[in-house]
């Protein structure tokens, strides 16, 4: 990650689209346990990891990110928290066992494939993954749809799920995320551009230029493509 990305990402609440609704709502597909050891992959600065400790009041989370100075900002944020545990990892290499592995916004770093197949040795004998995944909505995604993911092998939901059975995994639910996570996500960062592009040099301003244009095109697509929260388990 440049220091210009992260210039821009620092202190806010979230680095992707998404509301604690969507950990409930995978909590309750799961009828997860009051006690579950849930792990966080790809937690950037904890933005799901207050949902994840409501989804387990009893439970334990392990948030887990390759990026160190998030992981210092989710300390800071979970301070004096005794049901967390955050450190700098690789993602693809989990120990568990964990009831959840919860992974907004990451899935894409390893593929949905290699994914699960990695971190099935570390769930329990009824552990479950919840992810987030670039989706296609429709079967004609325009030009600008496709181009808003920059390349990445965007799929329709049948898709993924076929990603999944191919990983000998099986798909008990899925759902979209919806507009009102990622306005969540964007509103702050908007903000946060207007913020700093006064002062930007020229690596800081490229950042902020893409981080606009996305946002733009986002809006403009936004009922043809987006994130697919898929909840799935080991056949």
């Amino acid at each position: 990650m440049s220091d210009a990305f992260y210039t821009l990402y620092q202190g806010l609440d979230r680095e992707g689209p998404g509301e604690p609704a969507d950990v409930a709502w995978a909590a309750n597909v799961l009828d997860l346990k009051r006690d579950a050891r849930i792990c966080d992959a790809g937690c950037g600065s904890g933005a799901d990891v207050a949902a994840l400790l409501a989804a387990a009041p009893e439970g334990h989370v392990t948030a887990i990110d390759n990026h160190r100075p998030f992981i210092d900002e989710l300390l800071v944020r979970m301070l004096g928290e005794p049901r967390v545990m955050a450190y700098k990892g690789n993602m693809a290499k989990l120990k568990g066992p964990y009831d959840l592995i919860w992974s907004a916004g990451a899935m894409y770093f390893l593929g949905v494939k290699k994914g699960l197949t990695v971190w099935r040795p570390a769930l329990s004998k009824e552990g479950a993954v919840a992810f987030t995944e670039p989706c296609f909505f429709t079967d004609t995604p325009s030009e600008a749809a496709r181009v808003f993911w920059e390349g990445y092998e965007t799929v329709s939901a049948e898709g993924i799920a076929g990603q999944v059975r191919d990983a000998d995994f099986e798909t008990l639910a899925t759902r979209r995320i919806s507009d009102v996570a990622w306005e969540a996500y964007y509103t702050p960062l908007e903000a946060r551009i207007a913020l700093l592009r006064p002062t930007a040099d020229e690596a800081l301003t490229a950042v902020l230029d893409a981080a606009t244009a996305e946002i733009a095109t986002w809006r403009a697509v936004k009922s043809e493509t987006g994130y697919l929260l898929s909840v799935v388990r080991p056949i």
